[in-house]
């Protein structure tokens, strides 16, 4: 017999038919006669409720299974005369493939901290929330693929293992083959310093420059020592990049992204996102809703500068023309001022990176960040500089080699278009639509400093 999911059985027409459900006993109860057991197999936030009747075959095989054992039930899906469920199964015959020691096994039915739950992140995806969370990672998932399938975008695939820094930052993951004490990098796998990316953008953009409009979707790091809960050492990054295509083109696909996944959870993921608008964030259905209902405000960054100076609000972070907006900045951009995803653009050329394309006035660079409530940035991005000497003048500026990047220096040299991409961090996206404020929350198994357990 094939095995049926709960959320098939508690939806489709299968009243008196034989089903198999396979799954994890959430709760066992005992009464007189028969034994009420429910079981969830993580395809959806309900449980299915099974009824064992004393005396059979399949009460005998349950035997002590309790909360956290592991079995298959068959039995006769059955219309439930109790409240709270349309659907139950009478049992015909268990088998119990792994018991939990009552007295050991974590999970009881009971709400336990966050923080509880990161010690034990092999077991929380067994928790309602967390079921919740990663089905809504899923389902995220599969909405990016699918719009970029949708726009003719090309999914292609960067290396993990870089010999540049796409950021400029520095702060990236050695990978080495060498003993400790072993200096020479000659002697090195590679024969040549190795990191993990924290981008497949560089790449990206030669693909692009062949392909016309391909994106990627896969994990980055960073050696950022930094424990806020927006941050992590290994993250997930959606990096479109557009061929024949300036700023103005790349706020447009990032607005309709952020809408087609948003809209798409909303459809294939009601009964999560509402356990997490009752018991994580009050008004989070409410507020996901309101991001479909209105354009995205659009402005440039003199002008978000001159709105925080205006705010009269006391920001930690002083405003001044020329810095780099923070987190507060952003968010009261989004949530107050304009209450709605707000992307700000032609930022100053100091505080961005060396690919971006100067602007006519040579103090600004085409860049873009898409602001949303409660997150802030959630996407940034630009128009890429397609001038040779352009480019190789910012390289310089940024104190970096040019003939280090000599591949991508030949993108300008031989048949040279306009260009433009983003970044779009994935699990700042999934913050967005969960209403969870961690990063390690979205995350199955979270890398931050200090923590590489599981």
């Amino acid at each position: 017999m094939q095995r049926t999911l709960i959320i098939d059985a508690l939806s489709a027409e299968k009243a008196q038919q034989e089903i198999m459900i396979c799954g994890w006993a959430r709760t066992r109860r005992d009464a007189k006669g028969f034994s009420f057991l429910e079981i969830n197999d993580g395809s959806c936030l309900a449980n299915l409720q099974c009824i064992v009747d004393e005396g059979t075959e399949a009460h005998a095989a349950l035997g002590e299974a309790n909360t956290g054992a592991a079995l298959t039930v068959t039995g006769a899906l059955v219309p439930s005369p109790g409240k709270g469920q349309k659907w139950e199964v009478r049992a015909k015959s268990i088998r119990v493939f792994g018991l939990a020691d009552p007295q050991t096994f974590p999970l009881q039915k009971k709400r336990h901290s966050d923080e509880f739950l990161r010690t034990i992140a092999h077991l929380r995806s067994r928790t309602n929330k967390y079921g919740a969370a990663f089905r809504i990672r899923s389902e995220a998932g599969w909405a990016v693929h699918d719009f970029f399938r949708q726009e003719g975008f090309a999914w292609v695939h960067t290396p993990v293992l870089t010999g540049s820094d796409c950021e400029g930052a520095g702060e990236m993951f050695r990978v080495t083959t060498l003993a400790p004490g072993e200096k020479s990098l000659e002697e090195d796998f590679f024969s040549r310093r190795c990191n993990l990316t924290v981008s497949g953008q560089l790449e990206a953009e030669a693909l692009a420059l062949g392909l016309g409009r391909v994106y990627t979707f896969g994990p980055t790091f960073r050696a950022e020592n930094s424990n806020t809960p927006r941050h992590a050492a290994e993250f997930w990054m959606i990096e479109p990049e557009m061929a024949f295509a300036d700023l103005t083109d790349l706020m447009e696909l990032a607005e309709s992204l952020t809408r087609h996944v948003i809209g798409h959870v909303l459809e294939h993921c009601q009964a999560d996102v509402r356990l997490f608008d009752a018991f994580v964030d009050k008004g989070l259905l409410a507020r996901l809703q309101g991001l479909l209902a209105k354009p995205f405000a659009r402005i440039p960054y003199a002008e978000a500068i001159r709105i925080l100076e205006d705010s009269d609000r006391a920001f930690a972070f002083p405003v001044t023309f020329g810095m780099d907006l923070q987190t507060e900045h952003e968010r009261y951009l989004a949530e107050e001022h304009f209450q709605r995803p707000v992307i700000v653009y032609d930022y100053p050329k100091e505080i961005k990176a060396f690919y971006m394309r100067c602007n006519d006035d040579n103090e600004t660079v085409a860049a873009m960040d898409m602001l949303v409530p409660r997150i802030g940035e959630l996407i940034g991005g630009s128009q890429r500089e397609e001038r040779l000497d352009r480019l190789c003048e910012r390289i310089r500026e940024m104190g970096q080699n040019p003939e280090d990047y000599w591949w991508y220096l030949d993108l300008r040299r031989f048949g040279s278009a306009p260009h433009a991409g983003f970044g779009l961090g994935f699990e700042r996206l999934l913050m967005l639509l969960t209403g969870i404020t961690n990063i390690r929350d979205v995350i199955p198994f979270p890398r931050t400093p200090g923590n590489l357990e599981f």
